[in-house]
């Protein structure tokens, strides 16, 4: 069967699977709709944080830059993995202990203020829309090449799929959708990487074979033989980076601090019964997120090896069948400058003018297809590349959704309205967001990975400050806390709009405060939060006793 054919039964199989699971697991009441009831499993939600959390910038784009960008690449490896971590160990049981809804939740509360609140559900909303833009984005990538359908009809798809189960199902129909979704994405990202690695090491193992030698009898190691590949082609040596250290930092701590302060991910600990059950599922998504983030950088290699050994210097007129069908999406394009007839693809070190441009975000979906696998192969990593995405998407069009419904409506505009009124508003917020999500997919803001790296210096100027000065500080108050969100939020999106948007021409290493790229201006952000909140909340009157108390009881997370 041809590529297109597997891909549809993949893809269709799958889909079914989670309309099937959003109809069984359909929200019955308001504590379904945003915390699944409280009662999931920690295995089950380990599995379904580890889906909510590895997007279509995991799936897609991650090893995609790695293997364009070398060692500077690892740094969202290293981000992503140690904010997991951070979050796992700083906040989720203080978190789950406070035992609220939404983080604007514990903002409001803790900060006995409804402005607060209000600019909790603003960051809320704004970092959630950014991060969600990458992986409508990641949906139309897989639909354009894989269904040759254009890519905003594949957001389109996307779309109605995501719109079906976030709505009926709320977050229970979400998280055990995210379960079978995590399943689809795990095997679909190791069964290509176990298969190239015994087609180029010899190993079954791709963390073993990235370390090893060639299967062709050379001897030759395989990131040697990358490194001279990609010195030969007039790029950087691939296990030597580019960036400064002080960038190279404040990108990772950006990463990891945002993810910690990534609300879609932290909302996912309140849906266990216990604080026990939190951290032991903080444990188990830690597992099951490092079978990917351990295999990246092996899949990366992979990539970019066989890239450059299949179309350098090959002739246009019989390039590859996989060059041709990406050709056709408009993610590779070829200019034949010198009329030669032969695919120059040369980095900015080399004398030779480089003729082709390749979307670092294809790299993961097209490695099948470089390195020759089965036709279900390729169609197995679509459906996984579409799990990854839709898994995340889902997550935060749930947060859009809550923080209208219940943070803003119910907690501000309209105390008194009933259950059935707040989740027949939450629906509708989630509808709405669909499509806000979806102009995003079509009019994205850069590539995936690098949307999603802004989303998370957003998440880490805004909120993470505030929950964890709130956990830890008893002297923090609310002047503080909105003081601190306001001018880490407000500096981060200036500096990111200014250089990515407003002045693209300056955004170079000279032209940066301090050397920080866009990428890595969320530490700065959060910095300054820290800074300004601590600065303000001394200057003014202290927290009420009752929410130094509160504070004190949240900082001893016993079981419940």
């Amino acid at each position: 069967m041809t590529v297109q054919t597997w891909t549809y039964i993949m893809v269709g199989l799958s889909f079914a699977l989670y309309i099937g699971i959003a109809i069984w697991a359909k929200a019955k009441s308001r504590q379904d709709f945003y915390v699944a009831g409280a009662h999931v499993h920690p295995i089950l939600n380990g599995m379904a944080t580890a889906a909510d959390w590895m997007s279509a910038a995991s799936f897609i784009s991650m090893a995609g830059l790695i293997s364009f960008m070398g060692r500077d690449g690892s740094v969202y490896l290293m981000g992503w993995t140690g904010g997991y971590v951070l979050l796992a160990l700083l906040l989720a049981p203080y978190l789950r202990k406070f035992g609220k809804f939404t983080v604007p939740d514990f903002v409001g509360d803790r900060y006995y203020s409804q402005v607060a609140r209000f600019v909790a559900i603003v960051c809320a909303i704004f970092v959630s829309f950014t991060y969600v833009a990458g992986q409508m984005r990641g949906v139309g990538i897989v639909f354009s090449r894989f269904l040759n359908v254009d890519i905003g009809i594949g957001v389109l798809i996307g779309m109605g799929i995501v719109f079906f189960y976030a709505v009926l199902g709320g977050m229970k129909g979400i998280t055990y959708t995210q379960v079978a979704q995590y399943c689809v994405l795990i095997f679909a990202y190791l069964v290509p990487a176990i298969f190239i690695s015994l087609m180029m090491t010899d190993h079954l193992i791709p963390q073993i074979g990235f370390g090893s030698t060639l299967s062709d009898g050379s001897g030759v190691y395989l990131l040697d033989k990358l490194n001279g590949l990609s010195t030969e082609l007039g790029f950087s040596t691939y296990t030597d980076g580019s960036k400064s250290t002080i960038d190279v930092f404040f990108i990772t701590a950006s990463l990891m601090v945002g993810t910690a302060g990534l609300p879609h991910v932290i909302v996912r600990f309140y849906t266990v019964p216990k604080v026990a059950a939190a951290r032991s599922s903080a444990g188990w998504a830690l597992l099951f997120i490092a079978l990917l983030y351990t295999t990246a950088p092996a899949v990366a290699a992979f990539a970019r090896t066989n890239l450059l050994t299949t179309i350098s210097n090959a002739e246009y007129a019989t390039a590859p069948t996989w060059f041709k069908n990406w050709e056709a999406t408009g993610l590779i394009q070829f200019e034949d400058k010198n009329n030669d007839g032969l695919i120059q693809y040369r980095g900015p070190k080399s004398e030779i003018e480089n003729e082709l441009t390749i979307d670092r975000d294809i790299m993961v979906l097209a490695n099948p297809e470089i390195a020759k696998l089965p036709n279900w192969v390729i169609g197995l990593v679509a459906a996984g590349g579409l799990a990854a995405a839709l898994s995340t998407a889902a997550g935060l069009l749930l947060v859009i959704s809550t923080s209208i419904a219940h943070d803003l409506l119910k907690k501000e505009l309209m105390p008194n309205i009933d259950q059935k009124t707040e989740l027949l508003a939450a629906r509708i917020a989630a509808g709405f967001a669909v499509c806000v999500a979806g102009y995003f997919g079509l009019h994205p803001p850069g590539f995936v990975a690098q949307v999603v790296a802004f989303a998370f210096g957003l998440a880490a100027a805004s909120f993470f400050p505030a929950i964890i000065m709130g956990i830890f500080s008893k002297r923090m108050n609310k002047y503080g806390a909105i003081s601190g969100m306001i001018v880490g939020l407000t500096f981060t999106t200036a500096y990111i709009v200014y250089f990515k948007f407003m002045s693209p021409e300056l955004n170079h290493p000279e032209h940066w405060w301090f050397g920080i790229s866009p990428e890595g201006i969320g530490t700065v952000g959060m910095l300054l939060n820290f800074i300004v909140a601590h600065v303000v909340s001394f200057k003014t009157p202290p927290p009420p006793p009752e929410i130094q108390a509160m504070v004190e009881a949240i900082r001893i997370p016993r079981a419940d």
